[in-house]
Order: C-alpha cells, then structure tokens, then sequence
C-alpha cells in the first residue's frame, strides 16, 4: 500500500469511526483540533471534586509554565499523593521517563542489567532504546505470555540490578498475576538485591483486579511510572514517581535527554482532567468489559465461527484481545463496513499481533479492544448482534 493510499485509507477509518453512532470507547484522536482545545477549555472548568474549593482542575487565570512549575508541579504532587510516593516528575514521554528511570536505577545498584519481559514495552516498540540510548543490557527471565514468577527470578542465572515490571503486560493481551503471585515476584527481586521499577502505563485500571488501592500497589516498587493518554485520555505525557532522592537525579538525566520543554500546561491540564474524570470511572469500565467479553465469545459462537479467541477471558482490565484465523486487510474491511453501514463500530484495527504473544498462532489476527464511557451503554445483547453482523460481512 502506498503512502496515498494509507492517508486515504486513514481518512476512511476516521470518517467512519466519527460517524458511528455506537462505539466502545471514544478517542480523543478521532477528533479535530478544534474539538480538541473546546474539550480542554471546558474540562478545566468543569468543577474538581478534589481541589481546594476552587471549582476548577486547575485555575485558569494560573500562569502557563515555563520549564515546569505551575500546572506541571500541580499534576506532579497530584500523582505523588495518588501514589503515596514522596515525589514525581512530568516526562513529555514513558519512553524518556523509563529510560531515565532504568538508567538512575543502574547507577545507584551498580548494575546496569535490567530483567524485564520479552514483551515489554521497552523490547518491542522502542528501537532497542535502554541499549542504544542508555547503555543499558536488558535479560528475559521467562517466555511465556504472562509476569515471570517468583521461581524464574530467584532462578536466573546471572545477577541484574533491575526488575521491571509491566503492569498489566499488553501485547499478552493486557494480563495481571494475582496479587500474591506479585508480591513473591517483588519478594523475589528483594532476595537477588535487585530494585522493582513498574512500567505502570496502564496502572490506574489495575485496581479491580488485584483489589488493591493505588497506594498499596506502587508501595511494592522502587519506582513506577504511569502514563496519561492511554486510559486517562490526556494528550500526551507520563509522570516518574518514587523516592525524593531518585525523582530529583531524574529530573537531571530529563534536561540531559531533551525532555524539559519550555511549555507544557496542555499536556499537563488534560491529564488533571483525565485524573478527574476518567480514573474514578475506570472501575466500572473493567467490570463492563467483562459483560462485552462474554458477550463477544456467544456472538461468535452463536454465528458459528470455527475458531476464535476471546484473551483473557474474563479480561483481567478494560483491555482485551480478540482472535479471529482471517487475513488483517480482511477484517479490517468488515470492520470499517460495518461502521460504514451500520453507524457500528465493533472493533477498529486488526494485525498480526507480537512475535510471541500469548501463543498467537500463525495465521491468525488479533485486535485490541477498549470498553470506556461510550461502551457501558451496550448491552450484552447488543454485543451478541453485533458480532453477528460483523460475522455476516466476513462472508
């Protein structure tokens, strides 16, 4: 496909995904610019229901940041108190703030090994960042599509100065432990004198699962990051939070990497925003992706699909997999058919999936499905009719 083509195919997809009447989660990058600054506007005027009677997320008339401060120090002692941790610090990217995490953690232990996940963000999507960029060795500590247990990392063979820990591990298909399977894990890393970082990107819908606060989870590692346009729906941004002396050296290797930009207030505002809107609603989203996953799993059968998976079932979030034995292009077609001709959206983009992930056999393809506001009005049963016409379009 040529990249006119991908433009066009792209536009295709917006237009159809706009134009739908039903979805299971509505994304900020489906809009314009101008929806996208309307939303900021009157997100940070919506009234905080933590703030200090101010009536805002943040207060308008506040000056913009230069270089942080302001709206950014506001969102950094937000996180901190969320996490119970003594400081935090706002990174443009997750990237740059596991980069630097990872780096500081290396040395001070004087270990620059870092045991994480073959799956692990930083290994498949990071052009081998923690090597090229920070000279960083990373070792795999298990293949199987879920966390290493506590056996694997008190078995391996060759010491490391860092555990990282993907929470939930995405392109497994969004998969927690157990809470005492983590804390043997952590418990484990201890033994080896090795730190716990957590890659907490998508941490903020975690608790359901482990039915732990956010406090009690971060409280487990060293450091965590957490990320804001994935759950929270912010523009873009991530905070690094720990122990004041890890947060300041971090702040430090920010400026060195390139990350103190001169402003940031829009970044930083629609994260308070999403922190205010979304997160308390995050519970009830992982509980009605369970609904839609079940759901999912009758329709296809009910159509009489030879073989799908639904991964995990139930979802251990408000994320799952969806595997079908049909080419991507195909039921990317049916999907945008759909929505096209039914104002519908089921599912969005499908492909081959991780090297690896979850057992992902050959041939098939995967999609990543998202249950947020929009999604908790389907019913069971709408779900069920809806695979049922995607189904009838793959014929």
């Amino acid at each position: 496909m040529t990249a006119m083509d991908e433009q066009e195919q792209r536009r295709r997809r917006l237009a159809a995904w706009r134009g739908s009447h039903r979805v299971l989660a509505r994304r900020s990058t489906d809009g314009t610019v101008a929806e996208g600054l309307a939303a900021l506007a009157a997100g940070v005027g919506a009234g905080s229901s933590t703030g200090a009677g101010s009536g805002f997320v943040h207060d308008p008339d506040d000056a913009v940041d230069v270089y942080g401060g302001g709206v950014v120090a506001d969102l950094e002692r937000r996180v901190a108190g969320l996490l119970g941790t003594e400081a935090a610090a706002f990174f443009p990217t997750g990237t740059m703030a596991q980069q630097v995490a990872l780096r500081c953690w290396a040395g001070r232990t004087g270990n620059a090994t870092v045991a994480l996940h073959p799956l692990a963000h930083p290994e498949l999507h990071e052009e081998g960042s923690l090597g090229a960029v920070s000279g960083l060795r990373t070792v795999h500590l298990t293949s199987a599509a879920r966390m290493p247990s506590a056996e694997e990392v008190r078995d391996h063979p060759e010491p490391f100065g860092t555990l990282m820990l993907e929470l939930p591990l995405r392109d497994a298909g969004f998969v927690l432990p157990t809470w005492d399977e983590l804390e043997a894990v952590v418990a484990a890393a201890r033994e080896r004198d090795a730190v716990v970082h957590l890659d907490g990107a998508r941490l903020w819908e975690c608790e359901p699962h482990f039915g732990r606060g956010l406090q009690e989870i971060a409280a487990l590692a060293d450091s965590v990051y957490v990320s804001f346009y994935k759950s929270l729906d912010g523009l873009s941004g991530a905070v690094l939070a720990g122990p004041d002396v890890l947060v300041e050296e971090a702040r430090v290797w920010r400026h060195r990497y390139g990350g103190q930009l001169f402003q940031q207030y829009p970044a930083a505002l629609s994260a308070l925003i999403g922190l205010e809107k979304e997160l308390p609603r995050l519970p009830s989203y992982v509980a009605h992706a369970k609904v839609v996953a079940g759901a999912m799993a009758e329709g296809f059968a009910a159509a009489g699909v030879p073989w799908f998976r639904v991964h995990p079932e139930p979802p251990h979030t408000h994320q799952f997999q969806v595997w079908l034995p049909y080419d991507a292009e195909v039921l990317d077609e049916a999907s945008l058919r759909q929505a096209e001709e039914t104002g519908v959206t089921l599912f969005r983009r499908w492909g081959a999936g991780a090297a690896g992930a979850a057992g992902l056999p050959p041939g098939v393809s995967v999609t990543e499905v998202t249950v947020a506001g929009a999604g908790l009005k389907w019913s069971a049963e709408d779900v069920r009719e809806a695979v049922g016409v995607f189904v009838g379009l793959l014929e």
